[in-house]
């Protein structure tokens, strides 16, 4: 969630929000103004705010708004008030979404979005510790209610375990020099700061390296931490399978992804969904009885315009992909 302009937020300050690909995200949804929508990741409810524009609470239109941090739930409410008639905002991660909307009376709905990653209120929070940019704590909890945070890892969990985060979560080559760099400070004094972290993983890899790519040496080792710490993975195969039992007909998904690893496990997904056969390519007719879930809508992921992305850098890697269900 790349996000910036004006929604007043907790700790002072604002909770910048700049939703990205607004437009083509509503456009894609094809929202009725009597279908209920849920957004996964409200955030501070700029794509909400949008959907809700459209539905009609008369004729049963309902968005649900579900986000874990609490400063996200605080500015979407404040930025929903005028559409408050047929909002309806919780506090948890989207994974139990499904559980939720049950408990609302709501078994089926006409359209999701997830807007995943981080927004840009989390990455200039220096106290959130997910911006390698400032000083701070290695923090990275989106729910801060949890316990787990990128501090614990750090300080606690084998050289084995974050040679794994490393490689799985952020693609990190130089994985087992960081991972080796860490365990050897550590037995020093505890790594507690972002600057700290960023030291260690300057003095990891070498200068040559360095000084021939663009992007900033600790860019993989925070993904990976941050993914990690929330298990952000986890809970998007989670949902992903949930959600397809939880639209209605004719219904659609949208997903907007910021990484690799997140747009590739959506785009199987949606790829399995569209075709679930598991019979041998040489089988003359399938055998196997599974039937498509629906379509995939967006053959090509669709990306930010040269203007959205010269007006807001965090929406460089934005991809959206949408899948549509089946009528019957």
């Amino acid at each position: 969630m790349a996000e910036q302009d004006g929604v007043r937020g907790a700790a002072g300050g604002e909770f910048a929000h700049k939703s990205v690909l607004l437009e083509e995200t509503i456009e894609m949804l094809q929202v009725r103004p009597d279908g209920i929508y849920l957004d996964g990741t409200l955030g501070g409810g700029g794509h909400s705010l949008a959907v809700a524009e459209k539905l009609d609470a008369a004729a049963g239109g309902r968005l649900i708004g579900i986000d874990q941090d609490e400063e996200a739930i605080r500015a979407a409410t404040e930025r929903l008030e005028p559409v408050s008639d047929r909002v309806t905002i919780l506090r948890d991660n989207y994974e139990n979404a499904a559980d939720r909307l049950l408990e609302l009376g709501v078994s089926a709905v006409d359209g999701i979005l997830l807007d995943l990653g981080v927004s840009s209120r989390q990455f200039d929070s220096a106290e959130r510790g997910f911006s390698y940019r400032m000083e701070g704590p290695l923090d990275m909890r989106m729910d801060q209610r949890q316990t787990l945070t990128a501090e614990e890892i750090l300080n606690t969990w084998s050289e084995e375990e974050i040679i794994h985060v490393l490689r799985n979560y952020g693609e990190e080559k130089f994985a087992p020099q960081i991972a080796r760099r860490i365990v050897q400070e550590r037995e020093e004094r505890p790594i507690r700061t972002t600057s700290e972290l960023n030291d260690l993983i300057d003095r990891a890899i070498p200068a040559r390296i360095r000084a021939r790519d663009a992007s900033h040496p600790a860019r993989k080792t925070y993904q990976a931490l941050r993914i990690a710490c929330n298990r952000e993975l986890d809970v998007l195969e989670k949902a992903l399978e949930e959600f397809s039992q939880l639209l209605s007909p004719g219904g659609r998904f949208a997903v907007i992804t910021f990484h690799s690893l997140e747009d590739r496990m959506v785009k199987q997904t949606f790829r399995t969904w569209e075709n679930p056969c598991i019979c041998p390519p040489d089988f003359p007719v399938c055998t196997c009885g599974r039937k498509p879930l629906g379509k995939v809508i967006t053959r090509k992921p669709i990306i930010p315009s040269t203007e959205e992305t010269e007006n807001n850098r965090r929406a460089r890697s934005a991809k959206l992909r949408v899948f549509e269900r089946n009528q019957a």
